[in-house]
């Protein structure tokens, strides 16, 4: 009798965490999908460069949809007492907890080269910058944006912008995003007076990373939390697996 209530308790517990499983997937899968569509954020400016952001996104939509599939195997595989099912999630979610251990230790070994990449790729974008020749793309766009709503310029300083060509030939423009009067205008714009008092003069890599930074410690909170329940998953579906004494195909719904 104690034996039948502790599966009883197991089943319905290995079931509600394959529903939060379920629910934590989806949730990884979104955030994949936000750092793809992403145009209005510094992510924009980094995944149309780095091959990094793009595979790292690629690797969340694939955990997010399996981590899915999973927790819906669990939760049919608990409620029906299906053992193969069972055998089949714990087999599938192992190799995902495998998975997402070894990314986080590559992210983590390759986090100065990231560093060094997303450097070069906002180099080369201010070195390129330009509005007039009417080609301008969503990484410029969203560069101003940037500068405007962290009040910075340039990578640095506002001084790296005296590698773009433009303003090496130009002497009274600068981007109209660094300026402390321009709130609206994007590409480049005149200024009057001394340029130090007409733009920003802190860099945007510390606001950039402080926001990167952030953004990350959600995305990480998430990930731990579903590792969290992937390994009580794996506990209580070995434990309800071993417990099963038969199967019963009988018990699985039909449609």
């Amino acid at each position: 009798m104690a034996t039948s209530g502790c599966m009883k308790v197991t089943k319905y517990f290995l079931f509600l965490f394959n529903l939060l499983f379920f629910i934590l997937g989806a949730v990884i899968l979104g955030f994949g999908i936000w750092i793809l569509v992403d145009k209005t954020s510094f992510i924009s400016v980094l995944q149309t460069s780095s091959w990094y952001l793009r595979t790292g996104s690629y690797i969340l939509i694939a955990v997010g949809g399996c981590t899915m599939v999973m927790g819906f195997l669990g939760c049919l595989g608990a409620v029906n007492e299906i053992r193969c099912l069972l055998g089949l999630y714990f087999t599938f979610l192992l190799i995902i907890l495998i998975a997402q251990v070894a990314a986080g230790i590559l992210i983590y070994l390759q986090r100065d080269t990231l560093k060094t990449e997303m450097s070069s790729i906002i180099h080369d974008l201010i070195v390129t910058y330009d509005y007039e020749d009417g080609k301008n793309t969503s990484c410029e766009t969203t560069w101003d944006y940037i500068q405007r709503s962290l009040q910075c310029c340039g990578w640095t300083s506002y001084q790296n912008w005296t590698e773009n060509a433009l303003i090496k030939n130009s002497t009274n423009e600068y981007p109209c995003s660094c300026m402390t009067n321009q709130t609206s205008s994007n590409g480049f714009c005149e200024y009057k007076g001394s340029l130090e008092s007409a733009v920003y003069k802190a860099g945007c890599m510390q606001g950039v990373e402080s926001w990167l930074q952030d953004n990350l410690g959600i995305i990480l909170g998430v990930c731990v939390g579903v590792a969290v329940i992937e390994l009580l998953g794996l506990i209580l579906s070995m434990c309800l697996c071993r417990n099963i004494q038969s199967e019963d195909y009988t018990k699985v719904p039909k449609y």
